[in-house]
């Protein structure tokens, strides 16, 4: 039993309390596998805020878990590897015993630590006890060049020694980040960036269970589940996992982008910042604006003139995203609209979001990242474009503009004007409305929502060659035969 209560105020405070209540402990792979188990016979999810990985990621991970098996989680960034192995703590018990003023998290019943030990022979069953949260048993280390064994491992502490101890004594180590998630989590990112001979002597402490100290040999029967994550063009280039420590690690997880759009939009709701102010104009994004920037991103991660070894992250549509409605605020708060939504002539503002987070392939212009993007923005428009309208229903649009219709665009144009073509403009109106652009309530439109519309619309039919598009001497768009 992992708990002999629920109720916090009830769980024993001595180590006689603990054994008359009747508690057994058991090992954090143990207790992971156990309530996984009960969380899939209940039908409930094993973990939160995971998006496209229900059928690919999160089985593989399940099946580590219940074969008892360490974790390497494999994948380019973005791909949520932190977060999964930050999220495996909900399925550890929601606090264990420990002994108080032990330095490992030192099961009463079974201490490891001199100081634990010393604590239990000196008090016996009235050795105080505390209990550890789930949130407190998990570490994290970030592999740099620069970890030595002992940020990981231990070393001897220069104050005890100064204190009167003698070398010899075993009380004068200082333990390390491993130890001291002893009965936790431990995970390493980015793995195969720790040099060679400090993974020998991760292999060490995590299998052998014997590591040597300043010349100290240290039994420790360290209780770990261990969690390491790489990025495979590390995994090949920059660094490598060293083959033994590879082999005891278990299961080596794959993870991907997410895989449809819809996916992407799901993960872009739930980690976009939100702000909000008084007075403020209300932020809406079409349903097409954020299909657009979710497949600019899908594109990205096909296209060859983007280095796919360093990837596309998701962070770059929740960016595009914050951005382009960014962008959107500071027109309608300029032209005074209670209402703000993205259009077609605000994308320009995402190349900034673009450009930091891809790498090319090849460097042959003077702003090659700039027009990279330029141009898969336009590709993500047109088959957005494509999927959202149909060109026949579009011919009395095509035909205002063969009569001789001009409409120009831009930032600096009211969504009252956009709302006045729509009414003018034979067949227009039928396009905004099936973009789903007007309130299902009432069936009334946003001025905002349909200037956007109108916008995507003149775009796209422009690049399907329907109609031409100029720039104006006041940087709006002119839209014309």
């Amino acid at each position: 039993m992992p708990s002999p209560t629920v109720d916090p105020a009830r769980r024993p405070q001595t180590l006689g309390a603990l054994r008359a209540a009747g508690w057994t402990g058991r090992t954090v792979k143990e207790e992971l596998r156990a309530n996984l188990l009960e969380r899939l016979a209940a039908g409930r999810p094993i973990m939160s805020g995971i998006v496209g990985y229900d059928e690919t990621v999160l089985p593989a991970i399940e099946n580590a878990i219940v074969a008892g098996q360490d974790l390497v989680l494999l994948g380019e960034r973005g791909q949520a590897k932190t977060r999964l192995a930050r999220l495996l703590v909900g399925l550890l018990d929601e606090a264990i015993p420990v002994v108080r003023g032990g330095e490992l998290n030192d099961d009463p019943l079974a201490p490891i630590s001199p100081s634990a030990v010393a604590i239990v022979t000196q008090h016996g069953d009235d050795t105080p006890i505390d209990w550890l949260p789930r949130d407190r048993r998990y570490s994290e280390k970030l592999a740099t060049p620069d970890i030595t064994i002992a940020d990981l491992i231990g070393e001897v502490d220069p104050i005890r020694v100064a204190e009167g101890r003698y070398l010899s004594d075993e009380l004068t180590l200082h333990y390390g980040l491993i130890p001291r998630s002893n009965r936790g989590i431990f995970a390493m990112n980015e793995l195969p960036d720790l040099a060679e001979r400090i993974q020998v002597g991760l292999l060490n402490i995590l299998e052998e269970r014997d590591v040597q100290i300043r010349g100290f040999t240290v039994r420790l029967p360290l209780d770990l589940f261990v969690v390491a994550s790489a990025n495979p063009e590390d995994y090949t280039s920059r660094g490598r996992i060293i083959t033994p420590l590879k082999d005891r690690l278990g299961s080596q997880i794959r993870t991907h982008y997410p895989r449809t759009l819809d996916h992407e939009l799901a993960i872009v709701h739930q980690e976009k910042q939100r702000f909000s102010g008084d007075g403020e104009p209300a932020i809406v994004v079409p349903g097409f604006i954020e299909e657009l920037l979710a497949e600019l991103t899908h594109l990205a991660r096909r296209s060859p003139e983007i280095s796919q070894r360093s990837g596309v992250s998701v962070r770059v549509t929740v960016a595009n995203a914050e951005v382009l409605e960014a962008a959107a605020l500071r027109r309608a708060v300029r032209l005074g609209e209670a209402v703000a939504a993205p259009r077609v002539s605000d994308l320009g503002a995402v190349v900034a979001s673009t450009v930091g987070k891809i790498e090319l392939e090849s460097v042959g212009d003077d702003a090659p990242e700039e027009r990279v993007v330029e141009r898969l923005i336009t590709k993500a428009l047109f088959a957005t474009f494509g999927r959202r309208l149909d060109l026949d229903d579009l011919d009395d649009v095509v035909l205002a503009f063969e009569d001789g219709l001009v409409v120009e665009t831009g930032e600096r144009v009211p969504s009252r004007e956009y709302v006045r073509w729509m009414a003018e403009i034979p067949g227009l109106h039928a396009a905004v409305r099936s973009l789903g652009t007007f309130d299902v309530t009432d069936g009334a439109e946003e001025p905002a929502v349909v200037a956007s519309a109108v916008e995507f619309i003149l775009e796209g039919l422009h690049l399907s060659r329907r109609i031409n598009k100029d720039r104006s001497g006041s940087g709006g768009i002119v839209y014309r035969r």
